[in-house]
């Protein structure tokens, strides 16, 4: 079994930067007293302090005199001491415009004002979290690449020492995508064993197609436990959405709708802006099919791209069936859970229309299966 690192975020270094000191002693006293916190009035003073300390994740207020966050992120994600540091916005500004910006040049996160004490807690937990899981891949990372060119000099044990590294690397894409999840589950209001409910559904849709030689050739392509790892991505466009407009317990008005369709975008770029920092190629290819495609309907209908039928990827077909049920049989602020019968019914009912109809069939086939699903909760 593989010794995981236990995670500790107790004195934890974070940055608060605002101008305004009423919204800096909010922000701070919103934090643990465990963390070692530093409440900064400018972007100047910011910097001045990085020369001395380097914090594991900071707070940057956009709109401050002399330096905005935006030209702050920008010298300090052109920094290699400092562009590995996670930035979170938190301003009262939160239009496309802005939040685009704020991506594009490399936030993690926006917090709109005034700050939600425990929201921006929770926020700040999950970031941190997220970071320590990062430094624990990429540590094995670098250890998997030294031992591999070791492994020249010792034949004998190269199978036994790959199959080691390689399962620690494979542990620690767990534990980071765990924890992207449970950030994605938080905004969403999402119900506890979500993720795992979620993995297991396209698990049985998955072993059902290879049962019947259905789509044969795609998947006996695919890595089904990368492909399965990446299923958890599939919504992380969200976070870039306003956590009031997700949890709405009323309906959407057109433009709120209009605002919730750009989340597949919004993950394509989050998740592009993740591949370019790292070696997870083949993780994050899966991951974007997801994203991109889990909204698109059978006819056409769907979204982003109004893609039809078969031009629709196998894995975004998959996961609208499956997210389709996980979203009907949870409770939301804004609707209750229905039965597990009532949601293979809505299912039933959209073959052809919402989705593939082969897919639908096999689903009809398993559906009992899924029932059990309800009994997992973590």
């Amino acid at each position: 079994m593989v010794k995981r690192s236990i995670l500790n975020l107790n004195n934890s270094v974070i940055f608060i930067v605002d101008d305004s000191l009423v919204n800096l002693e909010i922000a701070k006293e919103s934090l643990p007293k465990t963390y070692e916190v530093f409440a900064l009035s400018s972007a100047k003073r910011m910097f001045k302090l990085l020369a001395k300390k380097k914090p594991d994740l900071i707070l940057l207020d956009i709109q401050m005199p002399e330096m905005d966050g935006f030209e702050a992120i920008n010298i300090l994600k052109n920094s290699p001491e400092d562009k590995d540091i996670p930035v979170i916005f938190f301003s009262s500004l939160y239009d496309e415009e802005t939040i685009q910006t704020g991506l594009a040049l490399g936030a993690v996160e926006f917090v709109t004002k005034p700050v939600l004490p425990k929201l921006l807690q929770k926020t700040v937990e999950l970031h941190l979290s997220a970071k320590f899981h990062r430094q624990q891949l990429e540590n094995q990372t670098r250890i998997l690449e030294q031992n591999r060119l070791k492994l020249k000099e010792f034949e004998d044990n190269f199978q036994q020492l790959v199959e080691k590294q390689t399962q620690q690397v494979l542990d620690q894409h767990d534990t980071v995508l765990s924890t992207v999840s449970k950030l994605i589950d938080y905004r969403l209001d999402s119900s506890v064993g979500k993720e795992k409910r979620s993995h297991k559904g396209l698990s049985i849709m998955i072993q059902a197609l290879r049962d019947k030689n259905l789509y044969q050739e795609q998947v006996s392509n695919w890595d089904l436990d990368l492909m399965l790892q990446s299923a958890s991505l599939h919504d992380v466009g969200k976070l870039a959405l306003s956590g009031e407009l997700l949890a709405k317990p009323g309906k959407l008005t057109n433009d709120e709708y209009e605002e919730i369709k750009r989340h597949p975008k919004l993950g394509v770029q989050l998740l592009n802006q993740v591949e370019a920092r790292t070696f997870e190629h083949a993780l994050l290819k899966y991951a974007k099919v997801f994203a991109e495609t889990h909204q698109e309907k059978w006819d056409g209908t769907g979204y982003p791209a109004g893609l039809s039928g078969e031009a629709i990827p196998l894995p975004g077909r998959l996961m609208a069936i499956n997210d389709v049920y996980q979203a009907l049989t949870a409770h939301r602020p804004y609707k209750n859970a229905l039965s597990h019968e009532e949601a293979v019914k809505v299912i039933i009912a959209g073959k052809g229309t919402h989705f593939d109809p082969v897919l639908v069939s096999v689903f009809s086939e398993v559906a009992d299966q899924f029932q059990t699903l309800e009994a997992i909760n973590t």
